[in-house]
């Protein structure tokens, strides 16, 4: 019985090795993207995404032909949502990296930009698991879009007479 169990927990570990190997690049890549902090010095998302691991290593043995890597980040999404919605009061703009492409997003629109695009999570998937309507990341999703796309200036101009001010 004992060596059972044993060859059992080695098997184990072997697989949850083997998906490790192969899955986390990718998904250190979407946790620092999410956390907006800069890919040689991303210390929230490396603990962001050791959380997610851990908590699939410990459920590996129920997944029972549920995609491991689906389930890590989906617990890496909620994990961020939550972390988010706690440290700035919601998932409004948060204070990530300044040197990050998606630094000037809030935490929700980098959360739905990178489930929609980067993993390519279908619409309605991304709503179930955020509790939104569809409608509702389909907007933000765009939104994000457009500002990454054209962001706003880094001043805000007044127009005085015809001419432009700089404040």
């Amino acid at each position: 019985m004992r060596s059972r169990q044993a060859s059992q927990g080695v098997r184990r570990a072997r697989e949850f090795e083997a998906f490790v190997a192969g899955a986390a690049g990718r998904l250190l890549h979407a946790a620092t993207l999410l956390t907006a902090e800069a890919p040689d010095a991303n210390p929230r998302a490396q603990r962001l995404l050791t959380l997610a691991l851990a908590h699939t290593y410990a459920c590996w043995d129920r997944l029972r032909g549920e995609d491991p890597y689906n389930r890590t980040r989906q617990f890496l999404a909620t994990r961020f949502a939550r972390t988010a919605w706690h440290q700035y009061g919601g998932l409004g703009r948060g204070r990530p990296h300044p040197a990050a492409a998606l630094a000037g997003l809030s935490p929700q629109e980098r959360l739905i930009l990178v489930l929609r695009l980067y993993e390519g999570v279908a619409e309605e998937q991304t709503a179930a698991l955020l509790g939104l309507p569809p409608d509702r990341v389909r907007a933000i999703c765009d939104r994000a879009t457009t500002n990454l796309l054209h962001p706003p200036p880094d001043r805000p101009r007044r127009v005085v007479g015809a001419k432009v001010a700089h404040p």
